[in-house]
């Protein structure tokens, strides 16, 4: 459960926010009787941070975690009753981030010990998920024994994929708690959250950087990674695309006189603006006229649900009889995040 909560805690600290985090815990450990520090989780014997405390958002929990509402929430199929807070609200232009974690075997991932999830599962709902236009790109990360047979089966395209340990290796954990008797997290894991630990919303390290990391060394069994599914050069594709929430800012120049729209063209579309002033009376200001865009509005990738208009403002000085433009968008992170098992999207 530390593998999870780590990394739900790392792209928190990086920017993406609960509405567009889909957490799935078992949530069986926190207060399990064998657990000496109730309603808490440690990632290391030190017990220097609270993983569970007081800000985590669990989306699905105990019963709630299984196959079959994880790969509703991916295809979205989900019942009408569903509240939006447990679905992946994503469209083309979003790039998803799917972590899984827990036991697992060759093609397998158990879910409660009690059903399995295949590579084939996996691979035909992102594969429903293309169809569908749900994602842009997807990072789909595995820690688990024979963690890389996961992704051999994926067809769809844009998706890059990395797991902890080769077919027929194990996956090993890095760190054991002997007041609780358990471990506490796994080798895989901790190598990634202690690289991002150096990660920031403005670092221009890249997955390429990233994967060099990668070594028996540290992590206790070979980790893998594919791409020929990916359409980025890896030292192109920022690690912050995936982990990171960064806002993007696009700044217009302003329109000459003769492009400003005649008054009788748009009479049709005006509306009065009043603003208090410091004394408590309301002046009244020149129009603002809503246009739509002359020319269609591309975005980066980091935008999403974009709602667009195109606003003619007056300038200051009347006498300059110059207008100027701006366009604002109501953007919000499409950085999706799938944790614990798993976790991911725009809620």
């Amino acid at each position: 459960m530390a593998n999870a909560l780590g990394m739900y805690r790392t792209v928190k600290r990086l920017g993406i926010p609960d509405s567009n985090i889909i957490l799935m815990l078992a949530d069986d450990v926190a207060c399990n009787a064998r657990n000496k520090f109730p309603g808490c989780v440690y990632a290391n014997a030190g017990r220097h941070l609270d993983l569970y405390g007081d800000n985590i958002e669990v989306d699905y929990r105990g019963y709630e975690v299984t196959v079959e509402n994880f790969i509703r929430v991916l295809t979205g199929r989900m019942d009408p009753s569903v509240p939006r807070s447990k679905r992946l609200l994503t469209d083309d232009r979003s790039n998803i981030f799917v972590y899984m974690t827990g036991h697992g075997g060759n093609e397998f991932l158990k879910f409660q010990d009690n059903e399995e999830i295949s590579a084939f599962d996996i691979a035909d709902a992102f594969e429903q998920m293309w169809q569908k236009k749900r994602y842009n790109e997807i990072f789909f990360m595995i820690d688990t024994c024979q963690a890389n047979t996961m992704f051999t089966k994926f067809y769809s395209p844009n998706i890059l994929a990395t797991g902890s340990s080769e077919i027929h290796e194990n996956s090993y954990s890095h760190e054991n708690d002997a007041d609780i008797g358990v471990a506490v997290i796994d080798s895989f894991t901790h190598h990634i959250l202690s690289f991002m630990e150096g990660i920031d919303k403005t670092s221009q390290k890249s997955m390429q950087d990233l994967f060099d990391t990668y070594s028996y060394e540290k992590i206790s069994s070979h980790a893998g990674v594919r791409s020929d599914l990916f359409h980025r050069p890896l030292g192109q594709a920022l690690v912050t695309d995936f982990f990171g929430g960064v806002s993007q800012a696009e700044v217009l120049p302003p329109i000459h006189s003769s492009d400003v729209v005649p008054d009788e063209a748009r009479s049709h579309n005006v509306s009065e603006t009043k603003v208090p002033t410091e004394n408590g009376r309301t002046d009244s200001f020149e129009p603002i006229v809503v246009q739509p865009p002359e020319q269609p509005v591309h975005f980066n990738e980091s935008e999403q649900g974009a709602s667009v208009e195109e606003l003619w403002l007056p300038s200051v000085a009347p006498e300059q009889g110059t207008m100027r433009t701006a366009r604002t968008w109501a953007s919000t992170l499409l950085l999706t995040v799938l944790v614990g098992w798993v976790t991911a999207g725009r809620k």
